[in-house]
């Protein structure tokens, strides 16, 4: 059901984004490749693990530095970055427990992830947004 919910939210989310205009701005999917990289570490808050905080904030900075400098140089690299961040969220359960991600979190990401992802790709590739 998490996957389903993923697809729908994303739907709703990119076809405001693309009726109101925001996808049209250089700078809207590296922010939300910024504000995707902040979840877990809020959930590491939330499930009080000081440890796994750490960790989250580390991997979550390699995800905000991608963003950085795809916006700064080629949006592909944001691209990659979302879709990376959806593997990232099937691997994550696999490699270490956070207390504070919920059970449908990762389902639910890896497909908003890996959907913003290719819109971009898409849209890159069909020249509706410069990837430099």
């Amino acid at each position: 059901m998490e996957y389903l919910i993923g697809l729908l939210l994303s739907l709703a989310v990119v076809g405001l984004a693309v009726g109101v205009g925001f996808d049209r701005e250089r700078a809207f999917y590296p922010t939300v490749m910024i504000v995707i990289a902040a979840y877990y570490a809020l959930f590491a808050v939330m499930g009080a693990s000081g440890r796994i905080l750490v960790i989250e904030i580390a991997i979550g900075g390699g995800f905000v530095l991608l963003a950085i400098l795809g916006y700064k140089g080629n949006l592909w690299l944001v691209a990659a970055a979302l879709v990376g961040h959806g593997v990232f969220d099937i691997v994550h359960p696999l490699v270490f427990v956070d207390p504070g991600v919920p059970r449908w979190w990762p389902g639910f990401c890896l497909v908003a992830d890996v959907f913003l992802g290719g819109l971009l790709a898409v849209r890159l590739m069909s020249r509706k947004l410069a990837a430099r």
